[in-house]
């Protein structure tokens, strides 16, 4: 390239690529990258602060140093020693799915949600409430995850943060699923009962919860699940998913 091309090329991207006063300029650098944008803080959609307060609907955890913890984490030893590979493949499985697709073989017929629109906008609404719902526990009770308790304990998940073990964010996740799924499907409850309490196990497989963790967020689940079922601004939503589902075959109420 000819020394003027040069020249030129350098002259244009001064004025393309401005930098702080008084910073130097080198000459080929490319400009700094912008900061990450942060992720947008979910807000209720059909719920209110009120039917998620969780120091109403849950009691506090046992404290680190009790009695009751000392008996969870040797509850989570014998449960991690026993698992066999098969059960912790599964346990794996279910903490890389924190969403519906959790049921999807349990309630059978190739049931996918995009399939499904009406369903999946009922979902889309019971997804975002309950995540609120559990996140806004979790800093309510901050209780330590087992393995910041004892570093001995595995973890399926390294970037879980320690103080976010009350109540479980995947348990709640599957206790409403199934709660709102089984009101949809009332023939296909036991089978999607039955899959919530497995993926709530899955956790303690892990290493990931404490056994009174996933028992709150069963708890925490139903009053939610109860309150989303329960609202005036979701009913057509339920009905629409209803006549769809009836439409699909996989109910016929």
């Amino acid at each position: 390239m000819r020394l003027s091309a040069i020249l030129a090329a350098a002259a244009l991207a001064a004025c393309l690529w401005p930098h702080a006063s008084g910073a130097a300029t080198t000459f080929g650098a490319a400009p700094a990258a912008a900061p990450a944008a942060a992720k947008p803080k979910k807000a209720l959609l059909a719920l209110t602060a009120y039917d998620i307060d969780a120091q109403r609907l849950l009691a506090p955890p046992p404290a680190d140093d009790s009695n009751a913890t000392r008996a969870e984490l040797a509850e989570l030893r014998l449960i991690i020693a026993a698992r066999t590979p098969e059960r912790f493949a599964q346990a794996r499985w279910d903490d890389e799915h924190e969403d519906p697709s959790a049921f999807y073989q349990v309630i059978g017929g190739g049931f996918e949600l995009q399939r499904l629109p009406a369903t999946a906008a009922l979902m889309a609404v019971v997804m975002n409430d309950e995540a609120v719902a559990a996140k806004a526990a979790k800093k309510t009770y901050p209780r330590k995850r087992p393995w910041a308790v004892d570093a001995t304990i595995p973890n399926c998940d390294p970037d879980d943060k320690p103080l976010t073990s009350y109540p479980s964010g995947h348990a709640m996740m599957g206790y409403t699923a199934a709660i709102v799924f089984a009101s949809l499907m009332p023939e296909k409850a036991p089978a999607i009962q039955a899959r919530a309490r497995d993926y709530a196990f899955s956790r303690e497989v892990c290493g990931a919860h404490f056994a009174s963790d996933t028992e709150a967020s069963h708890a925490l689940a139903e009053a939610v699940a109860a309150a989303l079922l329960a609202s005036p601004q979701l009913q057509p939503k339920i009905a629409a998913a209803r006549a769809e589902l009836r439409g699909a075959g996989f109910t016929g109420r």
